[in-house]
């Protein structure tokens, strides 16, 4: 795994050790050699994790919609920075350009992100894996929801397991590089 993209909340959160992971995250990701490519902005998460990569040396791939960099939202210090038309290129973008796909805390954009990563997965667009970055539990009532929608019927037990969970950053990158070796065996259905 070369370049991971990282998806997260463009606010910092109330809880300050949403924050500190990211910038935590960008340090061990460049120790790693792993390249960040992430949503491209200067705000919260974002901007916290692309500066740490950046300050540690690393390289930083943004992908960012023209109506935010216009908003003046984009961060314009990258290595790359892409712009794009619109939310469905930055993702499709974002998935090209990646091997895997983090999720540390976030809103609606974050979730949006991971259910298109995991549906493109599902439909066989790509075999990269996808983590949750479970700080301080941020994901247990998520992953609580899936195993009822499992439970339900409306996934199956292959699909759920798909979504891997750690509560450290070096457990999530050796599960995601450990998942994109797998996945060199095809699709899980």
């Amino acid at each position: 795994m070369t370049k991971l993209a990282v998806y997260c909340g463009s606010a910092a959160g109330r809880d300050p050790a949403h924050l500190a992971i990211a910038r935590e995250l960008g340090t061990i990701m460049t120790a790693r050699g792993i390249d960040l490519v992430y949503g491209g902005g200067k705000l919260g998460l974002m901007g916290a994790i692309a500066d740490s990569v950046l300050d540690a040396g690393g390289r930083v791939y943004g992908v960012i919609p023209s109506a935010l960099v216009s908003h003046e939202v984009a961060h314009l210090g990258l290595t790359e920075l892409h712009e794009v038309a619109d939310m469905h290129q930055r993702k499709a973008k974002m998935t090209q350009l990646s091997d895997g796909f983090l999720c540390l805390a976030g809103g609606i954009g974050t979730f949006d992100e991971l259910f298109e990563a995991w549906t493109w997965n599902a439909l066989g667009y790509h075999a990269k894996p996808f983590c949750l970055l479970n700080t301080g539990g941020y994901w247990d009532k998520f992953m609580e929801f899936c195993d009822h929608v499992r439970d339900e019927g409306f996934m199956s037990g292959a699909r759920r397991e798909q979504l891997l969970s750690a509560d450290t950053i070096d457990a999530a990158l050796d599960k995601l590089e450990s998942a994109a070796r797998a996945a060199q065996d095809g699709p899980v259905w």
